[in-house]
């Protein structure tokens, strides 16, 4: 497994929820040395931006200090666009789940929903079709969460489960890792990116894609429980390899939106 030894938190060193503030500028304060929300409140002028200005941003800011100490990640989620919530990920990493679902393969009109991968807080949690996977117990599973990491969940994993569960609530910050893998030049899916960044899988699971999964479930449900065991392995090494993937793809979007560390950030800066 790739290993990452520091990851730069970036939360607080964000402006972007700040109302006509776009990368642009945030750039020129970093550039200034405004780098976390505590130097810009410390500053009495920022160039650029007027006293009025300055003092409406210092007044959000304080409120974002007090929501982050609060460890309120659906707040962020909200006043932040969805292309920079992995901005969130080191903070609220030990409350993340890593999430993938299986199909039946129909659109989410016609399909069902097989199997639900969560990853979380070192332990992975499989509910399946028929047996675990029912709606209360899928939202008592999410709510123990502060921020969802999938590979494309917002246009496949999402959609489909607010279709088939809609009373569970979808409101944490999520970070997709297929966009972030996009905007940092990678191309192909979750399989061929891993081989790519040399992320390794069982070679039981080499060479089995989504489509095969949706025929190991048909197996499954026709008695056979070897084609039960590879769909359930497939499931987890899917979602549980969305942590490096997570961790990789953060430390570029870092080093892509420009920002550079200046002192290290203390693990204190983390929530919980």
């Amino acid at each position: 497994m790739h290993l990452v030894f520091f990851l730069t938190l970036m939360l607080r060193s964000t402006f972007l929820f700040l109302h006509g503030i776009g990368e642009a500028t945030e750039q020129r304060l970093w550039d200034e040395g405004i780098d976390t929300w505590q130097t810009f409140l410390a500053r009495d002028f920022v160039p650029g931006i007027s006293m009025a200005r300055k003092t409406q941003y210092d007044e959000e800011i304080r409120t974002a200090i007090h929501q982050f100490e609060s460890c309120n990640s659906r707040y962020f989620a909200k006043c932040l666009k969805a292309r920079d919530h992995w901005r969130l990920f080191p903070t609220f990493r030990s409350k993340t789940a890593y999430l993938d679902i299986e199909t039946t393969g129909d659109p989410a009109d016609r399909g069902e929903v097989t199997l639900v991968g969560i990853y979380g807080e070192g332990k992975m949690t499989t509910l399946i079709q028929g047996d675990s996977l029912t709606e209360p117990r899928l939202k008592k599973e999410l709510e123990k969460y502060d921020l969802l990491v999938t590979f494309f969940g917002s246009g496949f994993d999402l959609p489909y489960l607010r279709l088939h569960y809609p009373s569970v609530t979808y409101d944490h910050p999520h970070f997709d890792l297929c966009f972030a893998a996009r905007r940092l030049g990678f191309k192909g899916g979750l399989k061929s990116i891993e081989h790519q960044l040399d992320l390794s899988r069982s070679s039981r699971l080499d060479g089995l894609t989504g489509w095969d999964a949706v025929l190991l479930w048909r197996s499954w449900q026709s008695g056979d429980t070897e084609a039960g065991t590879i769909l359930l392995q497939y499931n987890e090494a899917d979602t549980k390899n969305l942590e490096p993937l997570a961790e990789i793809l953060y430390e570029g979007l870092v080093r892509h939106s420009g920002f550079r560390n200046r002192s290290p950030r203390s693990n204190k800066e983390a929530c919980y």
